[in-house]
């Protein structure tokens, strides 16, 4: 008998029909944004803390405040939302991570020395592609959301690659007054997007953390008041220029915020919206993420603010680490970007005795075992080479070795924003070369 002839049963097998169908949509997009805490994500964040240390002070923060601040970025500042698409789970490694040791001054550190010497609250080594480590402390979980400080650099910068690859930035060799002609007459004109890039462009600007005449501070400052995108863009206009364009490398986040509007005129899109029509919603990240807004809808924070989960900031490593192949294999980066953004400038301060080789290139430092290194296992001989590393302030890390296939991440609260690179950033390096040895 035809049932769908009955009409008696005619209501129900439509229903049954529609409910199977229902099933088969992808959950990713299927999903309801939820309200978290003013801000509408397809999964809230935990922990969720009621009560977060003033912005303002972020500078000045104590230890257990940067825990609360970093993982309540997200709405501790306007933010714009990228959306997640339909990802595939890690697998694990079959050979799991075990106890790698490093020594400094004869003294040998395991890894839970590690995790309590670096303030570590999340960490997670990608071996192959699948996960050989993972730690989350401090109450984080899967679903918390981490800021990256200047770990965004990186990520704003393979966002450039993108946009030379689809023609929306012709080439690293343009001026920046070609896409902001109101530059023309400040201490930018003249400069080229690659200067911009490498943090070569001699426009003057005062990175110092601890100065609160600095003009990070001042930034840091705009971000914390209405009219952040207006104030924003006031200091880096009357900057002055120190040197002649190319010829000295210079750390500058008025700099990188510089790029990662240059990048949002050239797309026509803020940072999130383009992050997420290119690749975190076509490479399958997990979870949606935030960008630190400063007009929302319009502008995003080029120089830091990317805010996401433990596992996607391991999926952004291991999408650089295939040179910019989607899971569908098409190319989105430029041929030979990563070897070009890995190619350490030469300008006068990024070359040093620790770095022969320079150690700043695309926003991605080289942090190798310095050259002159004494006393340390393992030995600069001996250590991991050819890294990318994205850094931000207080322990911020995405690193990425093609060679080894690997791929560690690490969110910290450093007690100093920038310590002695004798510190922390060592001690990370003398660590990650001891976790590639072992994995091999």
């Amino acid at each position: 008998m035809n049932t769908w002839n009955n009409p008696l049963l005619k209501p129900l097998m439509l229903a049954v029909a529609m409910s199977a169908a229902v099933s088969f949509i992808t959950p990713a997009f299927a999903e309801q944004p939820q309200d978290c805490g003013g801000i509408k994500l397809s999964t809230c964040p935990t922990p969720f803390d009621k009560t977060l240390p003033a912005a303002k002070d972020m500078l000045n923060w104590d230890q257990a405040d940067r825990v609360t601040g970093f993982r309540n970025d997200y709405r501790n500042y306007a933010g714009d939302v990228f959306r997640h698409g339909k990802a595939t789970p890690f697998a694990q490694a079959e050979k799991q991570l075990q106890d790698p040791t490093y020594s400094v001054n004869g003294k040998t550190y395991t890894l839970q020395d590690y995790l309590k010497r670096e303030n570590v609250t999340g960490m997670l080594v990608l071996k192959d592609g699948k996960i050989a480590y993972k730690y989350l402390g401090e109450g984080n979980t899967d679903h918390t959301l981490w800021t990256s400080r200047s770990v965004g650099k990186s990520v704003v910068s393979t966002l450039v690659g993108i946009a030379i690859k689809e023609g929306k930035i012709r080439s690293l060799d343009d001026l920046i007054t070609d896409y902001e002609p109101d530059l023309k007459g400040t201490a930018w004109e003249g400069v080229t997007l690659r200067q911009l890039i490498q943090h070569t462009s001699g426009v003057a600007w005062n990175e110092d953390y601890t100065n609160p005449a600095s003009d990070f501070a001042h930034l840091t400052q705009c971000e914390a008041q209405p009219g952040t995108y207006d104030c924003v863009r006031k200091i880096i206009t009357g900057l002055k220029r120190a040197h002649p364009a190319g010829e000295y490398w210079s750390y500058s986040s008025g700099g990188a915020w510089l790029l990662g509007d240059v990048l949002e005129k050239a797309t026509g899109v803020p940072l999130a919206k383009y992050l997420e029509k290119t690749l975190w919603q076509p490479y399958g990240m997990a979870q949606d993420g935030v960008w630190h807004s400063y007009q929302q809808g319009k502008h995003d924070v080029g120089a830091h603010g990317f805010n996401a989960t433990l596992e996607d900031w391991g999926r952004f490593g291991e999408f650089v680490m295939s040179g910019g192949q989607l899971p569908d294999g098409k190319k989105i980066l430029p041929e030979h970007w990563l070897e070009q953004a890995a190619d350490w400038n030469k300008a006068k301060n990024s070359v040093s005795a620790a770095h022969p080789d320079g150690m700043y290139g695309y926003q991605w430092w080289n942090n190798a075992v310095p050259a002159n290194a004494k006393n340390v296992t393992p030995a600069p001989s001996e250590s991991l080479k050819g890294s990318m590393w994205a850094l931000g302030i207080y322990g911020q890390v995405i690193m990425v070795n093609r060679a080894e296939n690997l791929v560690i991440v690490q969110w910290s609260t450093w007690p100093q924003a920038e310590p002695d690179f004798s510190a922390q950033p060592l001690e990370a390096s003398l660590m990650y070369s001891a976790i590639a040895q072992q994995l091999r």
